[in-house]
């Protein structure tokens, strides 16, 4: 047998694939705000789908500014932006019920649980859907309380059924 003629060089894959990366990173402009994209299983993509196609032009008064990478899984509103982000896993603290239970919103029907984060900034997932739905409040924008999470109940009541996400 010859094995050397069954070595292949991914050389020419790997210089394409740092070009990809380059180039993803020098696409987006400075002032656009920038996040993870969710990777969910298949089913919840489809309603994180449908969730994107609901969500308002306007939350808490601020105008739609999506970040990048474009993402039906994604959008934002505002500068600092409010994130939303569908499809994110489930965090660790919504296991221990107890942390869940004193850490718990209820808005207009959905419940949410509640991360401040150092910086200021807080971070709301949802529970009880078959599709977690994760919203970030920058620190700038923390003082207005709840209100961002209003204009997320309906569109989120009407496109991720209760349940229990995996």
């Amino acid at each position: 047998m010859n094995f050397p003629r069954l070595r292949r060089r991914c050389l020419t894959g790997t210089s394409a694939l740092v070009l990809l990366i380059t180039t993803a990173a020098c696409s987006s402009s400075d002032d656009e705000a920038s996040v993870v994209v969710p990777f969910p299983a298949a089913k919840a993509a489809g309603l994180c789908r449908n969730l994107h196609e609901k969500l308002p032009e306007k939350v808490d008064g601020l105008g739609r500014t999506d970040p990048g990478p474009k993402s039906e899984l994604t959008a934002g509103w505002g500068d600092p932006a409010i994130i939303l982000r569908c499809g994110v896993e489930r965090p660790p603290e919504m296991i221990d019920l107890a942390y869940a239970e004193q850490n718990s919103v209820n808005v207009n029907g959905v419940a949410w649980l509640l991360q401040k984060r150092d910086d200021g900034s807080y971070t709301f997932t949802t529970g009880a859907r078959l599709a977690y739905v994760e919203v970030t409040l920058p620190a700038e924008r923390a003082g207005g309380g709840l209100s961002p999470l209003t204009d997320f109940a309906a569109p989120i009541k009407q496109t991720i059924p209760k349940g229990v996400a995996p």
